[in-house]
């Protein structure tokens, strides 16, 4: 087994041992570039092979409106932090729905913001013993935290995690690069005022994709 299998099951031993009725909640955390999406979607992997029902989902499609996420300029860094998305329409269609108070109806997707456009998904219902899996940036925000049960946060660098996603055509290698201000300086707000290496249940060093490890 490689490294990164071996990371990837200890923690879905992990998550399958936690004793809770109704849905799971777990989180993927983390810088943008940091590999948050092939993570999650591994860790989804030895979770259904135990038989649980998984629920895969993004922050992606949970974005406010341009004109909103634009508000405080194009440029802003806060802007990136406080206005990206929307938190209130994820707690209604997804989050709360699948916590301990809700009916388990959801809806996973709500907004494209390449056509910044709403989406109509069509409601789902989530099995009991059902595990979310749910993948993003900010998602140590106080407005979500609370949801999670389990949470991951990928630690890697700017100076590795911004190349990776220029590899696939998101902007400029350079993380000093004024195209790169609003998000590495508006990522850096969110990690001094949320703290999410502190939050999270786990701590994976992914700089290495081949050879992630636990930090804590």
């Amino acid at each position: 087994m490689t490294q990164r299998r071996q990371v990837v099951a200890e923690i879905a031993a992990r998550i399958l041992a936690i004793a809770k009725p109704g849905v799971l909640c777990v989180a993927v955390d983390g810088v943008d570039g940091a590999g948050k999406t092939t993570f999650a979607d591994e860790l989804a992997e030895p979770l259904r092979a135990s038989g649980r029902t998984v629920i895969r989902a993004s922050v992606d499609v949970f974005h406010n409106p341009r004109a909103i996420r634009y508000r405080q300029g194009r440029e802003s860094p806060r802007g990136f932090f406080e206005d990206s998305y929307d938190y209130r329409l994820l707690a209604a269609l997804l989050l709360d729905p699948l916590s301990g108070r809700g009916d388990r109806r959801f809806r996973r997707i709500a907004f494209d913001h390449r056509r910044d456009a709403r989406i109509t998904s069509e409601e789902e219902e989530a099995p009991p013993g059902s595990i979310l899996v749910f993948d993003g940036i900010f998602l140590h925000r106080a407005e979500l935290r609370g949801y999670w049960h389990y949470s991951v946060f990928l630690d890697v660098p700017f100076e590795v995690s911004i190349p990776r996603g220029a590899q696939r055509g998101e902007g400029s290698s350079d993380p000093g690069a004024p195209s790169n201000r609003r998000y590495v300086e508006g990522q850096r707000i969110y990690l001094a005022t949320c703290n999410p290496r502190e939050l999270a249940t786990v701590v994976v060093d992914n700089t290495d994709l081949d050879e992630p490890f636990v930090v804590g």
